[in-house]
Order: structure tokens, then sequence, then C-alpha cells
């Protein structure tokens, strides 16, 4: 019988330590009165940077050339944007006995953020899936994610989710989509200084994601809002998530089968579909909920880690399965044996 081998490192990633000593410095030295409306400017620059930056890295060739595989894109994006919310819908039923209601505002928040992209690419290049499928489907759910996001947002959260009015709108528009526009528009003449400063332009991301959590968490810890999350319920909180990030899961990889996908778009479709974006999702909340995206952003900071650790088990896995041979024949009507990774429909 053979034995179950666990990995020998689970991959903690280190920037969710840099983000959780980010989180204890806002708790320990929280931004107050001058240097919390300091820190509110500079995180909205930071937003901006970052929506421009994501504009300027996305390859409108690539994009147009992935639409050839719409079928994929088209379920990618209905497990994103239509299948993981209706999940945090049914989650309400929670409340109080699993969730606080600002902890499932929170829940259902990270329901409506895009997939993400540079993780997705690296589980399914290393399970040998669709690589070029993944990265399109990635660019196009965030793309399709900056405007889908806040409506939905606004449409299922309401006033309970930090008091949604044109005026938010006004401001997602300001702040993502106008920075992310000129990024595209751009893209002609600095998309080749991006590619080449492809790893530093990296720190300016995750640096300007840092920013956002602190201020985010200042604000959260001058207002007192910690003291309304127990030990039972972060617990409750991660029992659920749990829960949600297994039936993706499942849902993304035989549901992809029952459509008829070959293996490699089967991986695809799991990674891409099954994955929220941190990157994403904590600049939006902190335009969404003001004062209250601490609150909101913790549920979605814990389900980042958590698809991290188990998308790295499955992607070890799936990239031992075995490899297929596949007979076929030539035009003279020669047959020969070729190698396959079972990607063939069905």
């Amino acid at each position: 019988m053979k034995r179950l081998r666990l990995p020998s490192r689970m991959p903690i990633d280190p920037y969710i330590l840099l983000l959780l000593g980010t989180v204890g410095l806002a708790a320990l030295l929280p931004a107050r009165g001058t240097g919390a409306d300091i820190a509110s400017g500079a995180s909205t620059a930071a937003v901006a940077l970052l929506f421009f930056l994501y504009g300027a890295r996305l390859s409108t060739r690539e994009a147009l050339d992935g639409l050839k595989h719409w079928r994929l894109h088209v379920t990618v994006l209905a497990c994103t944007f239509v299948v993981f919310p209706v999940l945090g819908l049914a989650a309400r039923g929670l409340v109080p006995v699993f969730l606080t209601d600002p902890l499932y505002q929170g829940l259902l928040f990270l329901t409506l953020v895009p997939s993400t992209i540079q993780s997705s690419i690296a589980f399914t290049s290393i399970a040998r899936g669709n690589v070029p499928a993944a990265i399109c489907a990635g660019s196009f759910s965030s793309l399709v994610g900056i405007v889908a996001t806040p409506l939905l947002a606004a449409t299922l959260l309401g006033g309970s989710g930090g008091g949604f009015s044109t005026d938010s709108v006004v401001k997602i528009v300001l702040q993502l989509l106008v920075p992310f526009a000129a990024g595209q528009m751009l893209r002609r003449w600095i998309g080749s200084f991006v590619a080449r400063h492809r790893k530093v332009l990296g720190l300016v991301d995750r640096g300007s994601i840092l920013l956002v959590v602190y201020t985010a968490f200042s604000a959260g810890v001058v207002q007192g809002v910690w003291h309304q999350v127990s030990p039972a319920r972060l617990g409750g909180l991660l029992a659920v998530e749990a829960v949600l990030l297994a039936v993706m899961l499942l849902l993304t990889w035989y549901g992809a089968k029952a459509l008829r996908f070959g293996r490699e778009d089967r991986i695809a479709i799991q990674f891409a579909g099954s994955k929220k974006s941190l990157a994403a999702g904590l600049p939006m909340a902190s335009v969404l909920f003001g004062a209250e995206a601490s609150l909101a952003v913790l549920p979605l900071m814990l389900f980042h880690q958590m698809q991290l650790m188990v998308c790295a088990v499955i992607a070890k896995r799936r990239s031992q399965d075995p490899v297929e041979e596949v007979t076929v024949q030539d035009p003279a009507g020669r047959s020969r044996t070729e190698v396959g990774t079972g990607t063939r429909p069905g």
C-alpha cells in the first residue's frame, strides 16, 4: 500500500509574515490624527499606482489571443463572480452561530474579489496544466473585477458594507479604473520598461499593499473594532473558509470535467477559479469600506494563506500524474506512439 507523503515544508508565504507584522505594527503604533491623514493620503496614492502598474503590465495582444479559449475563461469568470458569491450569500445562515455580522460581511466581500494571477500561473505550471490559459484567465478576472467587484459589493452588501453610494462609485472610478486605463494607454511607451524592471516594480506592488493594510488596521485599532473578534469567532471563520475552499476546489475540478475540458484546462480552471486575489481585494476594501476595512479584509487575508498552502499540495500531487501514451497515425497510415498528458476532452 502506497504511503501518503506530506510535503517536507509547508508553503508559508514570507509576504504573509510581512502582512502579519504590519498588522502587529498597526496594533502597537496605529496612525492617529495628522499621521492618520498622511497615511490615508499615501494609501490612496499607492492604490492608484498599484492599478496603474496593473494596466501597464497587461498585454492587450495576449488578452485578445486568450479570447480564442473563451469557454475556459467564461467558466473561470462564472466560478469567480457567480458561484463564489452564491456560496457567500448561503453563508448568511451561519450568523450568529459561527460568524458575527462584521465577519460575515468580510467573508461575503472575499467571495466578490477577482482571482489571482501569479499564484494561479505558478501552480498551473507545477501541475503541468495550461499555463497560457491561466495567464489569460487571471488577467481577465482582474480586469473584470475592477468593475464587477464594486458593483457586486454595492448590490449584495448594501448599506452594511461601509455606506455604498454614488460617491463610492466615483472613488472606485478615480482611484482604480482611471489609473488602470492610463496604464493601458501608456503601455506602448512604458511596457518594455515595466517588463525589464518587473522585480523592482513587484516590490512597489507589495509595499503599496502593506501601506494599505497599515492604514486600514490603524483605523480599526483606533476605533476599537478588534474587540469584536474573539478566538472562538476566529476559529469559526477559519472553519467556514476551509469548507468554502474545499467546495470550490471540488466544483472547479469535477465541474470542468463535466464540461468536457481536458486535463490541462481543468488544472487551469481549478487554480484560477478557486482562488481570490489579496493584491486586488485589499485596495478595493480600503476604498469601499473606509474605516471598517480592517475587519473586512481579515477573512481575505486568512483565505489567501489557506489557498496557497492547500493549492501547493494539490499542484505537487497533480505533477505526479501518470503521463499517457497516445497512438496516432501519420498521413501514410503508419501508427506511432506519442507522449501526452491527458489533455483530451472527457
